[in-house]
């Protein structure tokens, strides 16, 4: 029973340092003069920039992908009357 008392004292002042620690790292992100704090804020401000530029990439990809499909039809289109104007050209010789 003491030696699991001692373990427990021994884990509840490990679980209050980590705590402490943890606070510290809060305090210094919330103070933008740190270098810490400097580059957490870059950080963030690359993922924002990245997630636009994803966002953008996306839209242009579903814009691409419409007018790819719209040139397919146009594709097949053309095929077909290329098809009606051959034989008609043969048909007149």
């Amino acid at each position: 029973v003491a030696a699991l008392q001692d373990e427990k004292n021994s884990l509840m002042s490990e679980n209050e340092i980590m705590n402490d620690r943890l606070e510290q790292l809060d305090d210094s992100l919330d103070d933008p003069s740190t270098v810490v704090a400097k580059k957490y804020f870059s950080a963030q401000l690359q993922l924002e920039q990245l997630q636009e530029e994803n966002f953008r990439l996306e839209a242009a990809k579903d814009d691409y992908r419409v007018h790819c499909e719209d040139l397919e039809k146009q594709l097949i289109e053309l095929q077909h009357r290329n098809n009606e104007l051959t034989s008609l050209a043969e048909e007149s010789r």
